[in-house]
């Protein structure tokens, strides 16, 4: 405690120690000012008259309770000059005023504009902390009437402000009460003296900046106004202020000392008298009963602390997230209650040891996310529903963790994660990134000290109580140095029982966990081989920054397999894009650069990172991750034909609510299936399992695999009985069969008309006898093609991409086969019923030689063969090896075998089965908000194209190949840069673009602003070949595969 206090000592040092030129300034731009007349911070709880109303969890059966949401008037100004000064005076007129809803974001009400900037300033380029611009601050002011009930007499009425960006102040009845800053952290004014029965007038005047705007830099949407809930509430003058539930954990974890320390405020004069009860309520029994006399002075505060042990406990883990009801009521000398509050609250134990963080006993793996309030409508405004929405989404997609970034949320959420069952990292709402880490960071100016230790003090007061709250995080990019450590020692000399961390101190003093940010394997490997005391866990990595989250798997290989690495928060859960309309009426998500004028601060596109879009549905990364992240592992026995390995990898709850769902497919279609039902596997152990596959009649050549998925066979909290948590792919061994070849048909060959061509039954096709070119196929008298293969070397940009100048660096290869240089054309004469055409380019800028050889059949089989050579000898990567084809738009039908549903590529493609496939053309777009690089599918055997009678193309590889079709080139994805446009500013082309690739770079995901795909998801310039079948079919067609390209 001494620790305690003297840091509070420091606290208000530096709170009062303004010079006379900081006195001359505007509270709003002064980093001493940000608390005029605010209560203390508490924890979050509401005050109930009795424990009965308590105990319904609803504050609105309090009468004590009056929650003001709804309409109020509004006046909203660019600067601070011209704000009507005198508003708050009961004789105002603001009937001409407009109306806004509460809470809301003025600038998503017409009123200012968005700004989004992913760090530095919406204000100024030049920053110089604490001044703001008078010239472009806009002040909005807020009016609104209410009613005090009569029975509200002679009691305390505190005004509560859950969140209001960025500086306010406040007046009831014409009469100043207080100001403040903080905008993710609620404000409460005791109105007592301020307010009368009957009709009553609040006014609010808030600042879209301030000097706290420094210290709140964070990667968002720049918005402002009344974010969170608005309500008064009612206490006796003897009433509980706060309190702080304790518990130490005995006898391995079965038993439980508790200890509360509950504080009282005493508003009268004289000396109060009476009781303090607290019960532990399990269901509808007590397991738990202390009660305390207390005595408290007039207009002073007191500490009661009671204790009591409980045995048998049920433990709180995000698996398994076990909740008692705290239950907490003062009553007065003669026994009668006076105040009553009620909390849900969990036994855990969380803390540092061996290098491990663990809970319960269990190092713990973090599968984590990092979570912006957003909503694409009410920006900062988030809804219950929406708040429960992303906790489903979360938890059907196993992810345990979330990371506040970069501030406390509202505190419903938090409550739904102890209920749900989701670790949190609780973070405060510190950073001032664009100020730098050096010697202008704000961390280092001990002037703002005590603004940094208020926000980190107000958070850990108001969550203390929250089981889900693992772990305490003092900020965000803001630098490190004195005014952390000075945060850091005040957590842990309030609070003992849970880590600390914070990104910027490395592995200084003021961080209990190594939590770097976007840490490459590399570094991963040196924490996991080396002797730590401390694990390290990613606060930040795996930017999901539109079509990303390459190489996950590799990560998560090296994170299970050293003790000390534990996870991390994947960047970042939601697309940041707010809802806009096209001129037509269609909804797309905007990002920077589409608000304001010209010259309106913009990161473009930067915050769209999320796992899901705005709406809430999926990108396709966050199949990748749910795979990665799942709670289990299958494997085959080795040296067994039918025997899998089931390892149960959660920390605390059992397999026994699963059922293990297996089929064996093969060419789409189920072969065998069964179930092994409700496995008693517990945490952390494994078993093995036959499966009766005697009947499988196994057919050689052909491909089967099992397919087995983990499904609930119950609801699970917050998940639905039936919802699939797991899913693996095992090849079955199998032998060669005979490989399909064509018999001989004679095939006819022409020169005319400056062509080469060849004819069979019911085809003809034709080669540009000067290109080479495969110029027309007609069957049945169809024309099938417009424009025939020819190489492609480019593959559009991702926005990692853009990050480290791809279409720059890689240049060379985006028209390295446009008019590309012909060397050679040459045809063979028909011989056993098949010709052969070859062409030979010389590619543009040294980049190499490309060979072509096409093999027609009699049959219709046509056989393409590439052969790549590399010129000059600083050829950067290839971002592909293939070969790209235009068909008329009717051939929308599409059908493959190989890797799916959902978009895949090669250093993202583990969630993506084998399997047959069918969808459309116009499906196969992925609707990434700006434009790029999408819609690939990998390790493909065989493909087909048709129109709606049937007619099209069969595609089948020698080997896996990968492709893309859309109604859009490559080139119509790439970009001077990323984020200029969106998607639906695209038209799609009349024709299909059909990409059939050899190989193809990876998406990325390590960064978004350097980092390349890894070396192994890269194409580097060597010798290469492949070659592929082409095929005319109908609707009549056997459709044959497995052709022998070796005959």
């Amino acid at each position: 405690m001494k620790t305690l206090f003297s840091l509070l000592s420091i606290f208000i040092f530096f709170a009062l120690s303004t010079n006379i030129s900081a006195e001359k300034r505007k509270d709003w731009e002064n980093q001493h000012v940000f608390d005029i007349n605010k209560e203390k911070p508490r924890a979050s709880f509401y005050s109930f008259p009795l424990l009965d109303q308590a105990l319904t969890f609803n504050r609105e059966e309090s009468p004590y309770f009056k929650l003001l949401n709804g309409t109020w008037k509004f006046n909203w100004v660019p600067k601070p000059g011209d704000r009507p000064r005198d508003f708050f005076m009961e004789s105002y007129d603001v009937s001409g005023w407009d109306e806004i809803e509460v809470p809301s974001n003025w600038e998503l009400n017409g009123y200012g504009v968005p700004i989004y900037v992913s760090a530095g300033f919406g204000f100024t380029n030049d920053p110089q902390p604490p001044k703001i611009p008078h010239d472009n601050n806009p002040v909005g002011s807020y009016r609104k009437d209410f009613n005090i009930p009569d029975d509200w007499s002679n009691r305390q009425v505190f005004i509560h402000l859950g969140a209001v960006t960025s500086a306010m102040y406040i007046w009831v009845n014409g009469q100043k009460v207080g100001y403040s800053q903080d905008s993710k952290l609620p404000a409460e004014f005791d109105i007592t003296p301020y307010i009368r029965s009957g009709s009553n007038t609040l006014a609010l005047e808030v600042y879209r900046w301030c000097d706290g705007s420094y210290i709140e830099d964070q990667d968002f949407w720049r918005l402002s106004g009344i974010e969170r809930d608005v309500y008064l509430y009612s206490t006796p003058k003897f009433r509980i202020r706060d309190f702080f539930f304790k518990t130490e954990l005995k006898n391995d974890f079965r038993d439980a000392e508790v200890k509360v320390e509950v504080d009282l405020r005493n508003h009268l004069r004289s000396t109060e008298r009476g009781s303090v009860e607290i019960k532990l309520i399990d269901g509808d029994q007590v397991a738990l009963k202390t009660t305390g006399q207390v005595r408290s002075n007039g207009n002073d505060d007191t500490q009661i602390v009671l204790e009591g042990f409980l045995q048998n406990i049920r433990l709180w883990n995000a698996e398994e997230p076990e909740l008692y009801t705290l239950a907490v009521t003062l009553k007065d000398r003669r026994g009668r209650e006076l105040e009553s509050l009620a909390v849900k609250v969990g036994f855990r134990e969380v803390k540092i040891a061996g290098g491990q963080l663990l809970i319960n006993g269990k190092a713990v793996l973090l599968k984590g996310v990092n979570r912006h309030d957003h909503d694409p409508f009410t920006g900062h405004v988030i809804s219950e529903e929406s708040m429960i929405q992303d906790i489903l989404l979360m938890k059907q997609n196993n992810i345990n963790a979330v990371r506040t970034s970069h501030y406390p949320n509202d505190t419903r959420f938090y409550e739904l994660c102890d209920k749900y069952g989701l670790y949190v990292v609780d973070e405060a709402n510190i950073e001032s990134h664009g100020m730098g880490y050096g010697e202008r960071s704000l961390a280092k100016d001990t002037t703002w000290m005590a603004a940094h230790i208020d926000r980190t003090r107000r958070m850990v007061e108001r969550d203390k109580n929250h089981a889900s709250v693992i772990i305490w995080s003092l900020g965000n990019e803001a630098g490190n140095g004195s005014n952390f450590e000075a945060t850091y020692d005040w957590i842990v000399a309030r609070d003992l029982s849970r880590p600390v961390q914070y990104e910027q101190a490395a592995t200084g003093r003021n961080t209990d966990i190594v939590t770097p940010m976007y840490a490459r394997i590399d570094r991963l490997v040196g924490h996991g081989t080396s002797i730590q005391d401390r694990p390290l866990i990613l606060c930040e990595y795996a930017h999901a920054m539109g079509n990303s989250v390459g190489n996950l798997r590799d990560y998560w290989d090296v994170i299970e397999k050293y003790e000390n690495l534990q996870g991390g928060f994947i960047w970042d859960w939601v697309d940041q894009g707010l809802a806009k309309y096209s001129d037509d009426g269609t909804l797309y998500w905007a990002y920077g650069g589409d608000f304001g004028p010209e010259g309106t601060p913009s990161s473009s596109n930067f915050c769209m990172n999320g796992l899901v879009r705005p709406d809430r549905s999926p990108n396709p990364s966050l199949h990748e991750v749910k795979h990665v992240y799942q709670y289990v592992k299958i494997e085959p026995v080795p040296f067994t034909s039918n025997q899998i390995k089931i390892e149960n990898n959660y920390d605390f709850a059992s397999l026994a609510r699963f059922d293990f769902r297996w089929e064996v497919r093969s060419n789409g279609k189920t072969k065998l299936s069964g179930v092994i039902s409700a496995p008693h596997i517990k945490a952390g152990e494994k078993s093995q399992y036959v499966l009766p596959l005697e009947n499988l009649n196994i057919i050689p050549g052909e491909e089967y695999f099992v397919v087995i998925r983990k499904v609930l066979n119950q609801d699970w909290g917050i998940l639905s009985k039936e919802h699939e948590l797991a899913a693996f792919q095992l090849e079955i061994p199998n032998t060669a069969g005979e490989k399909y070849y064509p018999s001989y048909e004679s095939l006819n060959f022409q020169r005319a008309s400056g062509e080469f061509r060849y004819s069979g039954d019911d085809f003809e096709i034709a080669f540009n006898q000067n290109t080479g070119e495969l110029s027309s196929w007609i069957s049945n008298g169809l024309e099938l093609i417009d424009n025939g293969p020819k190489p492609n070397f480019w593959r559009a940009p991702n926005d990692n991409d853009y990050g480290y100048q791809m279409p720059q660096l890689l240049d060379i290869w985006r028209h390295a086969a446009d008019s590309a240089r012909v060397v050679r054309v040459e045809s063979s004469s028909v011989q056993n019923g098949k010709a052969s055409v070859t062409v030979e380019y010389a590619l543009n800028r040294d980049a190499g030689g490309c060979e072509l050889t096409y093999t027609i059949y009699g049959s219709g089989d046509l056989i393409v063969r590439m052969r790549f050579k590399p010129g000059k000898n600083d050829l950067p990567v290839l971002p592909r090896l293939g070969m790209m084809m235009s068909l008329p738009g009717r051939f929308n039908n599409l059908t493959w075998y190989g890797r799916g549903p959902w978009e895949n590529y090669p250093d993202r493609k583990t969630s993506a089965f084998i399997d047959l496939y069918h969808s459309t053309v116009a499906d196969q777009l992925e609707w990434y908000p700006a434009p790029q690089e999408n819609g690939y599918r990998a390790d493909v055997r065989w493909l087909k194209l048709t129109d709606d009678d049937g007619n099209g193309f069969l595609i089948e590889g020698e080997e896996l190949i990968g492709f893309s079709a859309l109604n859009f080139t490559p080139e119509d994805f790439t970009l001077p840069g990323r984020g200029q446009i969106h998607t639906i500013d695209l038209n799609p082309r009349d024709e299909v673009y059909l990409n059939i690739d050899h190989k193809v770079m990876g998406v990325g995901g390590d960064t978004s602003w350097g980092a390349r795909p890894h070396a192994k998801y890269s194409i580097m310039p060597r010798n290469y070949e492949y070659q592929f079948r082409i095929k005319a079919i109908d609707k009549n067609d056997n459709i044959k595969t497995g052709f022998d390209f070796l005959k």
